[in-house]
Formats: structure tokens, sequence, C-alpha cells
């Protein structure tokens, strides 16, 4: 029965198994991906509603309620639940640099971090590699998921019946823990795209191209406005030879990733799988991020009807998310109230 329910779960994102495969079978290798996305498809960046629009700050707080203030509420909600934790990483637990290199969280994060991680099963999904954001993060206590999702190092599953042994053939333990990855036929092109990238910005100054495994990120943050529209041109172009990928805008930088029904939301519902925690009615799961492909994530949790998804912005912004908090230093001082409240409720 929970293999069905699972088959299911990987059938609605995209992802199957042939029955006829063999276990050697990549699970990769079934990967479906989107043929609407042939063509490079427009920026769809989030809408920043500026003060003389539709509503200033204020205004957008009332439908996105700041969880410090909040905080008694939502701890209210949270008495007997399971809670875990999802963050995303630039923006969110460390600030937003010029420079992609430099985007180091403080001592005093990775300290918060750890409590929390000491409480509650918690896990970072980021758009970086999954390396990367370990190198910046440093704590063996966090499950990590890179590549926008696809690059998944997550706890083996918490068996609880014959059913629950299902493990996707691309699943390989390693250090008691498994590795997800369910873009791997995809690795040979994204290097050929890479090094395309890096020859067609090459001229193009303060603009810096980086290789995230199974998703590229092209930043243009340190170029000069009038370099921001050959940037876009110069990233389709590239992307009309490689008709399996799409590339996406967030803040000053483009993603360009496969086409395979996979993102930050399906990544969440991943991590609960493996957590055996995906159909329980007493998990509370909270995601805080910054960014567009946060709200995939946002998404997932609205959908549950489970969870609060909380967007980190100091603009008002359309947003799936059902709170908010201001900067990186607000997720520092909620994470150090969320494990405070939970030692002194044990």
């Amino acid at each position: 029965m929970m293999r069905s329910k699972l088959n299911k779960l990987f059938n609605a994102i995209g992802i199957f198994k042939h029955p006829s495969s063999s276990q050697s079978h990549g699970f990769a290798s079934n990967v479906r991906y989107e043929r609407s996305s042939m063509v490079t498809p427009e920026p769809c960046e989030q809408k920043v509603i500026t003060p003389n629009a539709e509503e200033t700050y204020e205004e957008w707080l009332s439908d996105h309620p700041s969880a410090l203030n909040s905080f008694e509420e939502l701890m209210n909600t949270a008495k007997g639940k399971k809670i875990v934790m999802f963050l995303d990483y630039d923006g969110t637990l460390s600030p937003i640099v010029n420079d992609p290199e430099l985007a180091f969280m403080s001592d005093a994060m990775r300290a918060a971090l750890r409590e929390v991680a000491g409480c509650f099963p918690t896990a970072i999904i980021s758009g970086r590699s999954r390396d990367k954001v370990h190198g910046f993060v440093k704590l063996d206590e966090v499950y990590y998921a890179g590549s926008h999702g696809m690059d998944i190092m997550a706890p083996p599953r918490k068996h609880k019946s014959g059913d629950y042994n299902y493990q996707p053939p691309v699943a390989v333990e390693k250090d008691n823990s498994v590795i997800f990855q369910p873009a791997q036929e995809f690795l040979p092109e994204i290097e050929k795209i890479y090094d395309e990238l890096e020859k067609a910005t090459k001229e193009l100054k303060g603009v810096t191209v980086e290789h995230n495994r199974f998703c590229i990120s092209v930043h243009y943050r340190r170029a000069e406005e009038k370099v921001h529209s050959d940037v876009k041109k110069t990233v389709k172009e590239v992307l009309k030879k490689h008709a399996r990928f799409h590339a996406t805008t967030g803040k000053m930088v483009w993603e360009v990733r496969p086409s395979i029904k996979w993102n930050k939301g399906n990544a969440l519902e991943y991590l609960l799988d493996t957590l055996s925690l995906a159909e329980s009615s007493d998990v509370l799961p909270f995601y805080i991020g910054d960014d567009r492909t946060d709200e995939d994530a946002f998404e997932v949790l609205q959908k549950r009807g489970q969870g609060f998804p909380i967007l980190v912005s100091q603009n008002p912004k359309e947003t799936k998310a059902s709170h908010s908090l201001r900067d990186p230093s607000e997720v520092l001082t909620f994470l150090l109230r969320l494990a405070k409240w939970r030692k002194n409720s044990a």
C-alpha cells in the first residue's frame, strides 16, 4: 500500500519507474521533462509592489504578518506537533552579497541553526550545489538539498512496515544518509551549457557563471545596468541549442536547469517522506525563504494545509507565504526563539 502511494507521488511530480525496469536501471533515466519548456520562457520574477502601487509594506504585513510578532500564536499551533524546519540559504541564512563566493553565514547564525537542528529535523534547500552549501554551513546536524532540490542528502527511511521499505533505485546509502539525484541523466549536457555560458559571457563585465552541479547560475549583480539585457539575450541564445533546459530569474541571477517536474516543493515532500512524516496529521513544517524558487515550497505547504511558509523580504511582493521576516537578522532571532521555546516546553 505504501509503495503504491509513493509511486503515485513520483508519478505526480513527473518521475516514474517502468514496471519492467531492473534495479540496475537508474531512477533518473526515467525522469520526464516538460515539452512545453522547449522554448526558454520569459523571466518570471516575483512582482514587487511599490509603495505607490497596490499597497505599502505595512498594509502588506496585514496579510503576511511578522513571524516574530506572531510567534506566540505560531507556537500555540505547534503544541503537540512534530516540527520540521526547511530553510533557503542565500538571503535567508546569509545576506545577499555582490560576490556569491563570499555569501558566508555568521557564527551566530550557525550556532542558532545548530540549536534548532538539535530540536527538530532541519534541512537547507538551496539553488547552490549541495557541497557548496555544506561548505558554507559546516554543520553535519542538518540535511542538504542543492541545485533547487535536485541533489538531496536525506536520512535513511525510518521503516514502519514492509511496504515502507521502498527506495528509489537512484538513491544510495552513504555515511548513514541517502543521496537522491533525479536529474543525473542531464549532467553531460549541463557541462556543455556551463562551458558555452562561460565563453559567451566572457566579455560581459561583472557577470559570473556558477556551476551548481545540476543547474547553473548566471550572476549579474556586479554588472552595470546596461549589461543586464545582454545577459538575458546571451542566456536565451545558448539555450536555443538545449531544448531540455529552461531559464528563470531570481535576485540578479538567471537560473538554468533541466525542464523536469522537480523543484524545491518536491524536495520538501521527498524529505518529509524519508522522515516518515509525509502522511502524518500532526507534522508542522516551517519553510523560510526569500526568492521566487521558494514559492514552490510555499505552495506545497499551502496545499497541504499544514505548516507555515515564511517569506524573507523588506518589500511587499506577491507570495504564497503566510508570514514574513524582514531579513536574515530576523531569521536569526526567530530560530533562537524557536529553539528556546522547544527547550522550555520539553
